[in-house]
C-alpha cells in the first residue's frame, strides 16, 4: 500500500458521512492522521472506528470558538496541520419568497463564514507546513438552478473565496483549491436540503437522466480528487475549482 500522506495530517469538516468520510477513510489509509468533525457524536465515532488514524470531534464549524478549538486538537495530537478540507455544508430548497434572514444567514455561515474562520485558525501551522485547503464547493455554485438560489450563491461564494486565498496565500507556500462536486450518493437531499424520502428520489431520478454519464458521483469520486489536490504531484496547481460531476456542468 501507498503512503503518500505518510506523517501529515488532515482536517476535514462535515467527516460524519459521504464524502468527508470517504477523503478521511483514503488520507488514513495513505498514512495521515485525520480529524474529523461534525454535529453529532455517533456517526463521528461510526468513522473514526473504521480507521485507528481518524480521530473525531464534535464541533460547529460556523463558531468561530470552536474553530479555535478544533485546529487546537489536531496540533495537540499529532503536532502540526498540513492539510484542510472544507467539506461540512448547509443549504435548503428554498424559494424567494420564502427565503427569510434567518434561513439565508444559516446557509451562509456554513458555506462562507465557516470555512473562513477555520482557514483562519488553521492559518499559522499551514505557513509553517506549507500546507494546503481544499473547499468542496457542487456544480452549482457555477451552474444556475432554480429554487435553490441562496446555497448555489453560498457555494460561488466559495469558489472565489478559493481563488482569492490562492493569491493571498501563495507567498507563504500554501496552496488553495476547491472541488465543485456534482450530485452524490448520500442523504443530502433528506438530510441537509430537509426533503421527504419520495420527493428525494424524484430528484435523484432526474439528475441522473440530466448528468451526461447517467450517474450520481460516489463519495470516492470525490474523495479521490481531494487527494489529488492535496497531494505533491499538484504542488504547482492553485487557485482553480474542479469540476467532478459527470460533465453536468458543460450542459
Amino acid at each position: 500500500m501507498m503512503h503518500t500522506f505518510a506523517g501529515k495530517v488532515a482536517l476535514i469538516t462535515g467527516g460524519s458521512s459521504g464524502i468527508g468520510r470517504a477523503a478521511a477513510l483514503c488520507f488514513a489509509a495513505q498514512g495521515a492522521k485525520v480529524l474529523v468533525t461534525g454535529r453529532r457524536a455517533g456517526p463521528l465515532e461510526e468513522t473514526a472506528a473504521t480507521h485507528p488514524d481518524i480521530v473525531g470531534l464534535v464541533a460547529d464549524v460556523a463558531s468561530e470558538k470552536d474553530a479555535a478549538r478544533t485546529v487546537a486538537q489536531a496540533v495537540d495530537l499529532w503536532g502540526r496541520l498540513d492539510i484542510l478540507v472544507n467539506n461540512a455544508g448547509a443549504g435548503a430548497i428554498l424559494a424567494l419568497p420564502d427565503a427569510s434572514a434567518e434561513r439565508i444567514a444559516g446557509i451562509l455561515a456554513v458555506n462562507v463564514v465557516g470555512p473562513s474562520i477555520l482557514a483562519a485558525a488553521a492559518l499559522p501551522y499551514l505557513q509553517k507546513t506549507k500546507g494546503t485547503i481544499v473547499n468542496i464547493s457542487s456544480t452549482f455554485g457555477h451552474k444556475a438552478a432554480a429554487g435553490i438560489s441562496h446555497y448555489a450563491a453560498s457555494k460561488a461564494a466559495l469558489e472565489h473565496l478559493t481563488r482569492c486565498w490562492a493569491l493571498e496565500l501563495a507567498p507563504s507556500g500554501i496552496r488553495v483549491n476547491a472541488i465543485a462536486a456534482g450530485p452524490t450518493e448520500s442523504n443530502a437531499l433528506i438530510g441537509m436540503m430537509g426533503l421527504s424520502p419520495e420527493a428525494a428520489a424524484a430528484i435523484e431520478a432526474q439528475e441522473r437522466e440530466q448528468i451526461p454519464l447517467k450517474r450520481r458521483g460516489t463519495p470516492d469520486d470525490v474523495a479521490r480528487w481531494i487527494l489529488t489536490l492535496a497531494e505533491g504531484h499538484s504542488a504547482w496547481v492553485t487557485g482553480q475549482v474542479i469540476a467532478v460531476d459527470g460533465g453536468l456542468s458543460a450542459t
